[in-house]
């Protein structure tokens, strides 16, 4: 078997292979498809496996030269997925709602990240413990709802390099901003979407948990796994 034939029976394992209904198949979407099943589009596997490789080797260039990584995932099936695995990775995330304006109107996005940053530091500083209880369990309100929606782009001081999104239906705003900004875009594409505007396309399932982290995780790996290989030069070199 090659490492092309194991790459199939993978994402078919992971329901990669699963498209939209007849009616639902986008025109400029028909070129991935492999053929219908039972009134179900049957994603061409062997267009995945080659589209997700190039789109693989252009986040790890991301890594190899500093560049930053947003991954977008806001399907509630996946979204603790994302924010865990994002979390441990050290990676910027959107994994509750897409904040309107995040690479059109960054200055205006980062007041707020910068506000959750400075509610965070007060509290772990201890300065809440001069208000009464009732102001406290306030501020804890408003800290935990810049946490859900600002969260994962703590770490985000300038507008991404790339973005990473998981449909591109759903997520149509970020798509939108990104193509404004030219931002370069990897994205999964199901049947049910025009995959033209998207720069690195990997054909396939973004509705089932499996596929979603199948994908997410092979982007975000190839991504860290040059990160960590860099790290390692660095701290031998100083050594």
């Amino acid at each position: 078997m090659t490492n092309n034939d194991k790459k199939v029976e993978e994402l078919f394992s992971a329901g990669c292979h699963l498209g939209h209904k007849t009616n639902k198949i986008h025109p400029k979407a028909k070129k991935y498809i492999y053929t219908i099943d039972n009134g179900t589009s049957i994603i061409d596997l062997t267009k995945t496996v080659e589209l997700l490789e190039q789109a693989k080797e252009f986040v790890s260039d991301l890594a190899k030269n500093n560049k930053t990584l947003l991954v977008v995932a806001t399907k509630r099936v996946v979204s603790d997925f994302i924010s865990d695995l994002c979390q441990k990775n050290n990676l910027p995330f959107i994994a509750v709602k897409w904040p309107a304006g995040l690479l059109t109107n960054f200055e205006t996005i980062s007041k707020n990240v910068k506000k959750l940053k400075t509610l965070r530091e007060e509290k772990e500083q201890g300065v809440w413990s001069k208000f009464v209880k009732h102001e406290q369990i306030k501020l804890q309100k408003h800290l935990n709802k810049l946490e859900k929606f600002y969260g994962g782009i703590s770490s985000l001081e300038k507008l991404p390099d790339a973005v990473f999104i998981v449909d591109i239906k759903k997520e149509k705003n970020a798509v939108k901003e990104a193509i404004e900004k030219k931002i370069p875009i990897v994205a999964v594409v199901d049947t049910n979407v025009n995959p033209d505007s998207i720069d690195y396309q990997i054909p396939g399932n973004d509705d089932a948990a499996t596929s979603i982290e199948y994908f997410v995780n092979e982007i975000v790996n190839a991504y860290v796994q040059v990160k960590s290989q860099d790290l390692k030069v660095k701290n031998t070199s100083q050594n």
